[in-house]
């Protein structure tokens, strides 16, 4: 489990227990207990078996496939994911790809529902390059941490210049948010939209035989 998840849980156990010695009754503690409840399970942090092989580009979360599309951006042709992570997911982010992550840029922004496709531009987010290196050297993969409707706070934690291994835990975003995957063109689907993934353990794409080494 998260430590937040104790953190707010016995906080909350400690709320319902002095309700209950304050006026004498458990019934007064109840909504407390069940929050407690929640947010023990809404922190959860399950093992996940991570894939072994030659350039696979991993889930960084839990959640449901919104969008596959091709763009274009300053590097040039591109592919994104996007992953939509209701307040029912998983929060813990994971690692897409083995490598060092060369860029590590947080951006204030605004708290749109994470659904609507404007979110990935004007939210707060995290945006993290990772090189590849090992079984994934030869190419890098971007992903976003953005913060949804009632996200409202992103946790990073590594720093730019260190090194992860595949399906690494590297972060998570508290409450419902959205994960968007930018990946090279050449990289072959391994998803659709509608699809539900998990982080660490569900391929999105891979690449090409010889483009990864």
């Amino acid at each position: 489990m998260v430590r937040d998840g104790y953190i707010y849980g016995i906080s909350l156990l400690a709320v319902a227990a002095a309700l209950k010695w304050l006026t004498g009754y458990w019934v007064w503690g109840l909504a407390p207990v069940l929050l407690a409840a929640f947010f023990l399970w809404f922190f959860r942090d399950p093992q996940r078996t991570i894939p072994a092989g030659q350039g696979l580009i991993v889930s960084p979360g839990d959640g449901l496939v919104t969008e596959t599309t091709a763009i274009m951006t300053p590097d040039g042709a591109r592919q994104r994911i996007s992953i939509f992570l209701s307040v029912f997911d998983v929060h813990v982010n994971r690692a897409p790809i083995g490598g060092v992550l060369s860029q590590v840029r947080y951006r204030k922004g605004q708290f749109l529902n994470a659904m609507n496709p404007v979110s990935a531009e004007r939210n707060e987010q995290n945006t993290v390059t990772v090189r590849g290196l090992g079984a994934d050297a030869g190419f890098e993969v971007t992903f976003k941490q953005i913060a949804g409707l009632l996200a409202r706070r992103i946790v990073f934690r590594c720093d730019q210049g260190q090194s992860v291994e595949r399906g690494q835990r590297v972060g998570l975003i508290k409450f419902g948010s959205r994960v968007d995957v930018v990946i090279p063109s050449s990289a072959v689907l391994q998803v659709k939209v509608g699809e539900r993934v998990k982080g660490g353990t569900s391929v999105l794409a891979s690449m090409p035989q010889g483009e990864s080494s």
